[in-house]
């Protein structure tokens, strides 16, 4: 019997062996059939054929293997994809550099496309001529960033039109060498030369790019631009755009070579670019006509009045609240009608998660400039639940008065006062009263911002108000 068991175990074993030894061999071998051998450059093949009705449209088609192929058309203009179509108004000789990827890694060619003739017809969108002077002026035009304006370089979120996150004060950048540097836009063969005195502003993310150190803060890299630059502009879906060639780019470094016109005239342009090191983020740039000289026009100032603001946020008020990424609700129920505040309904104020709520906040700009030498107190009810983590979310009230004139740096110069609401209170309608009587010869301010729960921080908060004051 003992013979017995210990033949069985022995057999046991054995097929477990076996099993894992067949096992790791198929594991081996799958994994050896992931990656193919490295594509060639002679593997990269491709047709280039001029349009039947215009010879300076081609169409691109890859004859290669792979599974991506990427397109660099020499004229500024990229794509991807195994058929491609590019526009050459201008005759020339352009180098044409398609990239395939395949499992097994990724290879590139370049094959030349000569343009015999300019065709005019093809440079008809006015941003063309309003960008270089048109095909007659041989020098090109050259643009600078404008940087006595506001905004001058500005950041916001990926999904707006607009730097709601920063604005650049004027001349903020001065010692950035940022500047100095001018964009130069030829219509005669789209020849675009950048000329930055030895030194270009880069973000910090993208830095390494140019050659420039990995940090936290912007650098100014020493850097020498290239010379076989050319650029496009082209519409998509409606909206236009200026592509640089081979990696070029317009002063302030962020790994993209193709911006937004948002604006331009003769004169100015504001334009718009990604950030190759940050998905989220949308850079802005202002730029003007190198010795353009702006008109001075004075500032129209709102007219300087007392308030006489209030809400209960239950019945019609004077005030209509801008809720700043947060959620508010108005006529919410009262979570507690015990004294200090015994109303039906009042106003939800939820701080929401994450980086999008971090500086959220209820705010109100005025058709007139808080005149504070009469009214310069502000009172309002808050109720803080006490379920809320206040380890993480702030147990504060801040309300400021602003500037709206500034933009996105209005909080520069505001006012604030901050109360905090003691652990004692939690659970409690609390009557809050700001004073601001200590600024009443100040006269820019004509926005008023309410934020509960703190800022800069990405954690939740839900709070309540009630009876807003400013009288």
């Amino acid at each position: 019997m003992k013979s017995l068991k210990n033949t069985i175990k022995t057999s046991i074993w054995l097929s477990l062996g076996l099993m894992l030894t067949i096992l790791g061999s198929c594991k081996k071998e799958d994994s050896m059939k992931e990656l193919g051998a490295a594509p060639t450059s002679a593997q990269v093949q491709f047709t280039a054929t001029p349009t039947s009705t215009n010879a300076n449209i081609i169409n691109f088609k890859s004859t290669s293997p792979g599974f991506r192929a990427i397109w660099d058309f020499g004229n500024g203009a990229t794509a991807e994809g195994t058929d491609a179509q590019a526009s050459y108004p201008l005759a020339g000789t352009y180098t044409v550099k398609l990239t395939i990827v395949t499992d097994g890694g990724y290879a590139s060619s370049t094959k030349t496309v000569v343009v015999a003739n300019t065709n005019p017809a093809m440079l008809t969108d006015p941003a063309f001529t309003t960008l270089s002077g048109g095909l007659s002026n041989l020098t090109g035009k050259t643009w600078v960033i404008d940087q006595t304006q506001q905004g001058h370089l500005g950041v916001g979120p990926i999904g707006s039109q607009f730097p709601d996150w920063y604005q650049a004060n004027p001349n903020e950048k001065a010692t950035n060498g940022f500047y100095d540097d001018e964009m130069t836009f030829n219509m005669n063969s789209l020849k675009y030369t950048y000329a930055n005195n030895g030194t270009t502003f880069a973000n910090a993310s993208n830095a390494p790019g140019i050659g420039g150190p990995t940090g936290t803060n912007d650098p100014t890299v020493n850097y020498t631009p290239p010379t076989n630059l050319t650029w496009l502009v082209t519409t998509v879906n409606g909206v236009k755009y200026i592509t640089i060639s081979n990696n070029g780019f317009i002063a302030y470094y962020l790994g993209v070579s193709q911006y937004q016109i948002l604006s331009l005239t003769d004169d100015e342009m504001w334009l718009r670019c990604l950030d190759k090191s940050n998905a989220g983020n949308a850079w802005y740039l202002k730029l003007i006509r190198k010795g353009y000289v702006r008109p001075v026009v004075p500032p129209v100032q709102k007219p300087m009045q007392a308030a006489n603001l209030t809400d209960d946020f239950q019945s019609t008020s004077s005030i209509t609240w801008n809720a700043e990424n947060m959620d508010y609700t108005r006529s919410y129920d009262n979570p507690s009608k015990f004294p200090v505040n015994t109303s039906a309904k009042v106003g939800y104020y939820e701080k929401r998660t994450g980086s999008d709520g971090q500086y959220g906040n209820l705010n109100v700009t005025m058709p007139y400039r808080f005149d504070l030498t009469t009214k310069n107190k502000i009172k309002l009810k808050v109720f803080f639940p006490g379920g809320n983590d206040f380890t993480k979310v702030g147990s504060t009230v801040s309300i400021k008065l602003q500037n709206s004139l500034l933009g996105g740096n209005a909080w520069t110069t505001q006012l604030e006062v901050v109360k905090t609401i003691t652990p004692a209170q939690y659970n409690t309608w609390v009557q809050l009263e700001f004073d601001y009587s200590g600024w009443a010869s100040e006269t820019l301010y004509d926005k008023i911002v309410v934020q509960l729960g703190g800022e800069g921080h990405p954690n939740p908060g839900i709070f309540y108000i009630d009876d807003f004051e400013f009288k």
